[in-house]
């Protein structure tokens, strides 16, 4: 583990940052915490991101496994629900931990600790089960469209492309506002559900029996570890331990237990208010459909059809798929956050969050279609109990080096957790790993007793035997660290695992001069402040290129050989620039490029040699750079040489 010490109260010294920089850095304390007032509103300031968190237990894929469960088995796997809901409050609070004590996402603390091959192959399963996850969202939004409209099932998987839109609108509204129109989602699933069973009238002693665990063999198997895996969700944990860092908190060890008591309440409220919407769908499937003999509805549609019917209620399926869309809508929400932070805390890749979410929603979108068109909409259901366990199997790779992070002294200090809770913990994983385990095995041998399938046979024995090492690797880790650190004592005084690279003392080094600065302008008000900027640079003893580029209509179509008025305008004002500075002393050239503004602008100064570019920034963001272009970031992204953007 990366070394870190404590103070004298126990209290874990401040996190250094990793060049990775913050967790979801556009939100990272963004919610003031550090307020005094009455409890009640204090409290209200930590409350939300455990609400964000427990959408992933009310998405589309718990749907289909709650259904299929209480469909086939009656209420006989509710203990399953309850266990599951257990270990995903302690999972989380786990997350929620290492996030408000040492400051570090799930992703960031792995990439600190795991060699860079291990975290490549932790980061690859984290994007599967992300991936995974919102193969759920789609498949059970456009179910959901579906079953309003009357739309064919592929047209409304295609139109699950538009949300991409409305998360980037959210996160502009700021934190609380997502959260609220998290809460909104949340409220509309639970108070439909409510409504379904008011109308189906359960009975209570039958329900209890529920609780009583058993499994009624392999089937009940394989959607007991769905139910488990749609519960408790890899990605969450990621998620949850970034989520509680936009609160910003008071230091000292004082405050940081109150915010670690407050988002305990937090978790245990949001994660139980799931438990009662998923047991209340498997109660529903249970009542409806297994005491009516009909147990073979595992289908999200046939369930929808069946509910008018058997309640008499023509409100019921109504209710039923609006309340899916909204699960669907608040759980991809969450996904593509979660995508956000594991791309930035293993690989410090950090892109547009419009294309993160379309890759996120791509990857989902094309075996969802290729189900559809080759298999058939009936096979949608068990595409997304699949998913589910798809889930499940991730799950070992990201709650075992959690349990590890928050049981570490060195890098916990006196908030590292109890022994009866790593206890605990290291039961609920190995409980975890060994139902995988089994139903890899289970679902496994009938393809190995037949003949053929020879290459999937191989790719299945290799994945395994790779995930195996993978796992005890992980598991070993902490152990092998010690051992290398006995043999090799004196390569382990600092972190074994370098935040930032070494560098030197600051002794040998001078400033650049730059002899030909280019400047990009586009006859404005602000020419004036970007020749300022540029000059306050290089001074009198430099060289500077005037650049502007023409785009009138005969530019675009002749280039170089137009000879417009515009373009003949262009060049007299380049020529009054470059007089005035003459005036001054200053030594100028000028060049007009044509058509495209920020390819010219990058291939003047490259052919002429400029070792800066100077070129102002207008600040648009969002709809405003789509219309107007983008320059600076396209400009910045041609060029090697350091480039100044003055704000204008």
């Amino acid at each position: 583990m990366s070394e870190r010490h404590t103070d004298i109260s126990g209290l874990p010294t401040p996190p250094l940052r990793g060049s990775g920089g913050l967790s979801l850095g556009e939100v990272h304390g963004s919610v003031d915490a550090t307020g005094k007032g009455p409890w009640w509103k204090q409290l209200f300031v930590f409350f939300g991101p455990a609400y964000l968190v427990s959408v992933g237990y009310m998405d589309p894929g718990n749907w289909a496994t709650d259904l299929a469960g209480g469909s086939q088995f009656g209420y006989s796997l509710i203990w399953v629900l309850l266990m599951s809901n257990g270990m995903a409050i302690l999972l989380q609070n786990l997350s929620a931990r290492l996030g408000v004590v040492r400051g570090r996402d799930l992703a960031q603390a792995n990439r600190e600790v795991y060699p860079r091959y291990v975290n490549l192959a932790l980061y690859v399963l984290a994007e599967i089960a992300i991936a995974a996850c919102d193969l759920a969202e789609v498949l059970g939004m456009a179910i959901g469209i579906q079953l309003l409209t009357g739309l064919p099932l592929i047209y409304g998987v295609c139109i699950t492309v538009l949300d991409t839109f409305l998360l980037l609108f959210l996160q502009r509204l700021g934190m609380r506002r997502m959260e609220a129109f998290i809460v909104g989602l949340i409220a509309v699933v639970g108070l439909s559900f409510l409504v379904e069973i008011i109308l189906a009238h359960p009975s209570p002693r039958e329900i209890v029996t529920g609780f009583i665990p058993i499994l009624h063999g392999k089937e009940a198997l394989y959607i007991a570890i769905g139910i488990i895996g749609a519960t408790v969700m890899p990605h969450n944990l990621y998620l949850h331990s970034a989520l509680v860092q936009t609160r910003k908190i008071l230091p000292g060890a004082v405050h940081m237990r109150k915010a670690l008591k407050i988002n305990f309440l937090d978790s245990a409220i949001a994660l139980n208010l799931a438990f009662f919407v998923n047991a209340a769908i498997l109660i529903l499937a249970a009542t409806v459909f297994f005491k009516t003999g009909k147990t073979n509805i595992a289908s999200i549609k046939d369930a929808h059809e069946l509910l008018a019917p058997l309640l008499g209620s023509a409100l019921a399926p109504k209710l039923f798929a609006i309340a899916l869309i909204a699960a669907g809508q608040s759980s991809t929400i969450t996904g593509t956050l979660a995508g956000q932070i594991v791309m930035e805390g293993y690989i410090q890749l950090r892109i547009n969050p419009l294309l993160r979410r379309l890759i996120t929603r791509l990857l989902a979108i094309i075996p969802a279609v290729a189900v559809i068109l080759i298999a058939g909409e009936e096979k949608v259901d068990s595409l997304l109990i699949f998913s589910q366990v798809i889930l499940s199997v991730q799950l070992g790779f990201a709650v075992i080096p959690l349990i590890q992070f928050v049981s570490d002294k060195k890098t916990m200090g006196d908030f590292s957790i109890r022994p009866f809770i790593r206890i605990l913990s290291w039961a609920v994983a190995s409980l975890l790993v060994y139902l995988n385990i089994r139903l890899v095995l289970e679902e496994a041998s009938p393809l190995f007793g037949q003949g053929g399938y020879v290459g999937v046979k191989i790719l299945i024995s290799v994945a395994g035997v790779a995930a195996i090492f993978l796992l005890l690797y992980i598991v070993l880790h902490p152990w092998l660290t010690r051992q290398w650190q006995r043999k090799r004592p004196f390569a382990f005084k600092s972190d074994p695992i370098q935040l930032h690279p070494q560098s030197g003392a600051l002794s040998d080094w001078s400033p650049p001069v730059f002899r030909n600065i280019a400047i990009a302008l586009d006859f404005s008000v602000h020419d004036e402040k970007l020749l300022a900027y540029a000059v306050g640079q290089g001074g009198k003893e430099s060289g500077y290129l005037l650049i502007h580029v023409v785009e009138s209509a005969s530019a675009h179509m002749l280039g170089h050989e137009s000879d417009d008025y515009e373009t003949r305008r262009d060049q007299e004002r380049l020529e009054l620039y470059r007089a005035a500075l003459q005036q001054r002393g200053i030594s100028s050239q000028t060049k007009l490029g044509f058509r495209h503004r920020s390819r010219e602008i990058a291939r003047i100064a490259k052919e002429e040699g400029a070792d800066m570019l100077v070129i102002g920034s207008h600040g648009h963001s969002g709809l405003k750079d789509f219309i107007y272009g983008e320059t600076v970031n396209a400009v910045r992204h041609e060029l090697k040489i350091p480039v100044l953007i003055v704000s204008l």
